[in-house]
């Protein structure tokens, strides 16, 4: 199995309440009403959702350099490129030489980035909010839980992948 595949699942049935197929389109939904929710919350961010992620990655997991950030958010590095180089002209964020080697940047969020990625925090939480109105907390609580652990399974199975290309294939 190449690192691309999800491994089959073993049972002879297919999932409780769900025709074969029918998780798909679910998931479509709960993405596509996400996406639009969240490229609403972040619209003012240069490059949008990508802007925005790039932002919150820089601040909250502090990649070691420019390549670690491309790495963690699945971005091709001429592409990354431009986007900091437009995050950069905003003054949302700096570049400077990686602690570790000088000869790499790392991307750091500058004054005006942690204010702007702040406000805009709080509208992603209002987008997610509205998102799961249908749900009571508890529920809430319990699909935050079940959707990390099976992200992070798929992520351990394909590693490389760009969460982003799903979201573009929708449109």
């Amino acid at each position: 199995m190449n690192s691309q595949q999800i491994p089959l699942a073993t049972q002879d049935k297919p999932l409780p309440g769900f025709i074969p197929g029918d998780l798909a389109w679910h998931l479509g939904m709960i993405l596509r009403g996400h996406q639009t929710l969240f490229a609403q919350a972040v619209e003012e961010i240069p490059c949008s959702v990508r802007g925005y992620q790039m932002l919150s990655t820089v601040v909250h997991h502090d990649p070691a350099n420019q390549q670690a950030l491309g790495a963690h958010l699945g971005i091709d590095r001429t592409v990354l490129t431009y986007l900091i180089d437009d995050l950069v002209t905003a003054e949302l964020v700096d570049r400077i030489p990686a602690p570790t080697d000088r000869r790499a940047r790392k991307i750091i969020a500058t004054p005006k980035g942690l204010e702007l990625l702040q406000r805009l925090e709080t509208r992603v939480a209002q987008a997610e909010q509205t998102l799961l109105t249908g749900l009571d907390s508890a529920e809430t609580s319990a699909l935050a839980g079940l959707l990390g652990k099976l992200s992070m399974s798929v992520h351990s199975s394909q590693p490389g992948a760009n969460p982003c290309e799903a979201m573009d294939h929708l449109g």
